[in-house]
């Protein structure tokens, strides 16, 4: 009878445990199915999010934005103006209200799908770095440094670059016409078949190497300085900033503010070479570029070296940096709106950090 009862018992056991393996069987293939959606969903949701952060930035700023691209590339021997605030007033006496966000379209139609591959480029090489990093011995529990996250700043800026450099070359000739430009491009679309009509498919690429050179710099310290700082404010917490290892808006936009500052600072003379190389080939070019024909100057390069020769001979080392003011003063906020705002969307969207630290 005893024997029969432990019989009975195990074979109840087995049955339960039949049925628990089954049921998490279940379970894992429900998961397995649901993974790729939900993680397709994920990449969706930071993509919006990265493009969220870039139109509201680059529109906050978009003026200051205009006035350094004409600052950059008005011919030296006819100067229309040389500072922020004249600039601003002399675009507001020439062309209105309007004049002020000239180009802004085709930045954001620019700058969006920019912003949204960058950030999740960022997330994506931080994840790959960290992980051949700790396949190194001794560095299985290690997190992301400065350094690391540099590099993968530097990854993101270039895929994000590339991927949009057309539309940046057109957005630069978009800016700088004027009402009394020889030629209207008519927007985005007008100016890149133009472009690729009359001047051919490299003609989208011109300036490339500059922008590319410059990025590495600029969009790797913009990372690694913004998220260097956050991790040294919590572990730190100085001067009672952070609350239940939270920063506040105030605290990360300054954090931004820093980043955006080094970078650009670092990176700015390759980005007026690069704005100069983009106007050449230009037929009937904005008059902010020839000077009203008064005195004509051929805007020809043979090359970045060769931009940057020129460019300091002529005019001397300080045109490499014509425009920082403004530029200065727009990058500080702009970077920091786009960092809070990637941020505060994806945590209204719900989206979980995805680099493993």
């Amino acid at each position: 009878m005893a024997s029969e009862d432990v019989v009975g018992k195990t074979k109840g056991e087995t049955a339960v445990s039949t049925i628990v393996n089954l049921a998490e069987e279940a379970k894992l293939a429900r998961e397995e199915i649901k993974g790729p959606s939900h993680a397709i969903l994920s990449i969706c949701k930071s993509l919006i999010a990265g493009g969220v952060a870039g139109g509201v930035s680059r529109t906050a700023v978009a003026p200051l934005e205009r006035l350094k691209i004409l600052l950059q590339v008005q011919n030296p021997h006819n100067i229309k103006y040389n500072g922020t605030v004249q600039g601003l007033k002399y675009i507001w006496r020439t062309e209105g209200f309007r004049g002020l966000f000239k180009g802004n379209g085709t930045n954001c139609a620019r700058i969006i799908p920019n912003s949204a591959v960058k950030f999740f480029s960022y997330e994506e090489a931080a994840r790959g770095i960290l992980w051949l990093y700790r396949q190194q011995p001794g560095n299985e529990d290690a997190s992301l440094t400065p350094l690391l996250r540099l590099g993968a700043g530097a990854c993101a800026g270039i895929i994000a670059m590339s991927a949009t450099y057309p539309m940046d070359m057109v957005r630069g000739r978009l800016t700088v016409q004027t009402e009394r430009s020889p030629y209207q491009y008519r927007g985005m679309f007008h100016a890149l078949s133009t472009v690729l009509r009359e001047e051919g498919f490299r003609a989208l690429y011109k300036g490339w190497l500059p922008s590319v050179i410059g990025v590495v710099p600029y969009v790797g310290l913009n990372f690694a300085v913004y998220e260097s700082l956050k991790d040294w404010l919590i572990k730190s917490k100085p001067f009672g900033l952070v609350q239940d290892n939270e920063l506040s808006v105030p605290t990360r936009l300054a954090c931004g503010a820093a980043a955006g500052t080094v970078g650009q600072t670092v990176a700015y003379p390759l980005d007026v070479i690069r704005r100069r190389m983009q106007m050449v080939g230009w037929n009937n070019a904005s008059s902010v570029i020839t000077g009203d024909g008064r005195a004509k100057t051929p805007l020809e390069y043979t090359g970045m070296i060769d931009a940057f020769r020129k460019t300091v001979r002529y005019e001397g080392f300080g045109a490499l940096y014509k425009g920082l003011v403004p530029n200065s003063v727009k990058v500080v906020p702009s970077i920091a709106i786009a960092f809070v705002t990637y941020e505060t969307v994806k945590d209204v969207l719900g989206v979980e950090m995805r680099i493993s630290e």
